[in-house]
């Protein structure tokens, strides 16, 4: 269905094609940033899918996406339409409670019944910032997010937004960088305007001859490795600016794409001059003439800020806010991780599963603050230093583990779980009433006939509940007694 603007929605809706168009992201191979995005919505706010849609003049182009799908639909069914026209955050907790879209295909089809969306801008070419497309999150079933939810949903939209225009301002540069003669009568008036720009992106070009090994670079791809502007760096010069382990991948991946005539996009860590630690993005395509690539030309630029981003949304989306520790996400990540560390090198590894006794009475008796209170606690006490780096999580409402690798605690499981089961005594007040929280404890060791991380998990979890059998057992006997 053709959508009909009037008024100066006309003039609006123009703009905001334009900047879409200028993206140059409609129909596009999918690309790692955006996807990593569309992951950590996913993952933060506890949804089945999350996107990243571009919103055209009559469909929603997916650019990115956590599931398989359909790649375009109609923008007049789509939930994200109405993000882009109001502009603003838009919620729908039930969809069939919305008369707006309970007809929808993609509810009445699709079976979609929650949608969260934040609006991504990006500058018409006037400058003015528009609406042209959304990161949302869907569900299978009705939801009520709470605003740290939301929030982080806008943070992350902030992000998406940074990564579409540094690509609009690369695509800048790089056109720039690759008119050549075209701009040679313009050269002297533009300069400065390029220069301006390319400190307002921390963004900078550069050219690469393959016949001597030799980079041309902007002014400011001095800046950002820390030196003035100079002769021209010979290839060699300019890797020793990344760090040792990273030399080797730089060079493959600039190699590789000399060789094939390819694009190159590598993301890599870079020490300056003056020994600061900086995050930086190199793209950039072949200079072809007569079937040979003769240079490789691109932008280089700083992304440490978003960088910095990217980590401290994956630590929080790694993290659980009430005890500071490993969520369930991370800990299944970890112990994955280390049972294939054991497995290879065998080496020692146990998992200490843990359950929390009376803490059911004392969220009863003494209300949730007081709970949260022993969660924290619990939290506290399994990141204590004496369990020399072990990964703790928590993996459920009153349920802990503890991934343990190191070879001192590994030769006395009983004396760990001893400390453990001391470390979890954990006593609460509230309106002068105190109560203790304990924790039953069980710990299984890693070996060969533990072929996933189910089965390892199994394993402790029958231990931990023999565990809590005895101490129920013990608590009778003393009553009889």
């Amino acid at each position: 269905m053709t959508r009909i603007f009037s008024g100066s929605d006309v003039h609006g809706e123009a703009a905001r094609a334009a900047a879409l168009e200028a993206l140059a992201l409609l129909g596009t191979e999918p690309e790692r940033e955006f996807d990593a995005l569309v992951a950590l919505a996913a993952e933060l706010l506890g949804c089945s899918t999350a996107l990243l849609n571009l919103v055209g003049h009559d469909r929603v182009f997916v650019k990115a996406r956590t599931v398989p799908g359909a790649a375009v639909f109609e923008r007049e069914t789509a939930f994200c339409d109405r993000t882009v026209v109001e502009d603003r955050l838009t919620v729908i907790d039930d969809t069939l409670a919305d008369a707006r879209f309970r007809e929808s295909p993609l509810v009445t089809d699709a079976g979609i019944r929650f949608y969260a969306g934040a609006p991504l801008h990006v500058p018409d070419p006037d400058g003015v910032r528009r609406a042209v497309g959304t990161l949302c999150v869907v569900d299978n079933r009705p939801r009520q997010p709470d605003p740290r939810e939301l929030a982080a949903l806008n943070h992350l939209a902030t992000l998406a937004e940074a990564l579409l225009e540094a690509r609009r301002t690369a695509l800048k540069a790089i056109h720039i960088a690759t008119t050549g003669e075209e701009l040679v009568t313009r050269l002297g008036r533009q300069d400065q305007i390029f220069r301006q720009a390319e400190q307002a992106a921390a963004i900078g070009s550069w050219r690469l001859s393959i016949d001597d090994n030799v980079l041309d670079w902007s002014d400011n791809v001095y800046r950002i490795h820390g030196l003035p502007v100079g002769d021209k760096p010979e290839l060699e010069h300019a890797l020793r600016f990344y760090p040792r382990d990273s030399r080797p991948l730089v060079r493959a991946a600039l190699e590789e794409a000399i060789a094939n005539g390819r694009s190159l996009a590598i993301e890599s860590d870079l020490i300056t001059a003056d020994g600061r630690h900086r995050r930086v993005r190199a793209i950039a395509d072949p200079e072809i003439v007569d079937g040979r690539v003769v240079a490789m030309v691109g932008v280089f630029q700083d992304v440490t800020e978003r960088h910095a981003l990217e980590q401290q949304l994956r630590r929080s989306a790694d993290t659980d806010a009430l005890t500071g520790i490993a969520n369930r996400a991370a800990f299944d990540r970890e112990l994955t991780a280390a049972m294939e560390r054991a497995r290879r090198h065998h080496t020692p590894l146990h998992l200490a599963l843990i359950d929390l006794d009376g803490f059911k009475a004392i969220n009863d008796t003494l209300g949730h603050g007081a709970g949260d209170d022993v969660l924290r606690l619990t939290g506290a006490a399994l990141s204590e230093p004496w369990l020399m780096g072990s990964i703790a999580a928590r993996i459920g409402g009153d349920e802990f583990a503890v991934i343990v690798e190191h070879p001192a605690l590994a030769r006395d499981t009983a004396g760990l779980r001893e400390r453990l089961e001391a470390a979890l005594r954990v006593p609460v007040e509230s309106g002068g009433v105190t109560m203790s929280s304990a924790g039953s404890v069980g710990i299984a060791g890693y070996d060969d006939d533990c072929h996933s991380l189910r089965d390892f998990a199994r394993r402790a979890d029958t231990i931990l509940y023999a565990a809590k059998r005895a101490r129920v057992g013990a608590r009778n006997i003393r009553r009889v007694a």
